[in-house]
Order: structure tokens, then C-alpha cells, then sequence
């Protein structure tokens, strides 16, 4: 694997972007120089992640998401 986290990347199994190594391996989030935790996806080069919002859920079960542009930093909280 490389050191640096992907350009884009999402926690959902039913995204094309969900790569279970990855999350596995730990990527933490700086989103405007702030520390987020509650970030379902994200995406560097459009610089945007998709956060959470609060506890209520779409038809399907998932996360009601909203989306946020500004800097985003990725990295690695396990270094291996």
C-alpha cells in the first residue's frame, strides 16, 4: 500500500468508492483545518467531504448526509 490516502474515498460498502483495506488500515479527516470524525465520504481533488447529519436516516437506513466544500486533508492515523 501507498502512503498517501486515496483522492476520494467512501465508508458505504454500496459506493464504488469503498475500499474495506483502507478503512481498515484507519484515515482520519481534516476538513478546513478542523479534525471531523463523522465523515461518510470525501473527495480531495473537488474538495468536498459528505458528513453525517445527526442520527436520522434515509428509506433505505443510511446516513442523512450533507455535503461540504472547503480543504480537505486525509491521512493515516495507523502508520504500517
Amino acid at each position: 500500500m501507498t502512503d498517501t490516502p486515496p483522492d476520494r474515498l467512501a465508508s458505504q460498502p454500496s459506493s464504488p468508492y469503498y475500499d474495506a483495506a483502507i478503512l481498515e488500515r484507519g484515515v482520519g479527516i481534516r476538513f478546513n483545518g478542523v479534525e471531523k470524525t463523522n465523515v461518510d465520504e470525501y473527495c480531495v481533488s473537488e474538495g468536498w467531504v459528505r458528513l453525517a447529519a445527526g442520527a436520522s436516516r434515509d428509506r433505505k437506513g443510511n446516513p442523512m448526509t450533507i455535503k461540504l466544500k472547503g480543504v480537505v486533508e486525509p491521512y493515516f492515523k495507523n502508520e504500517t
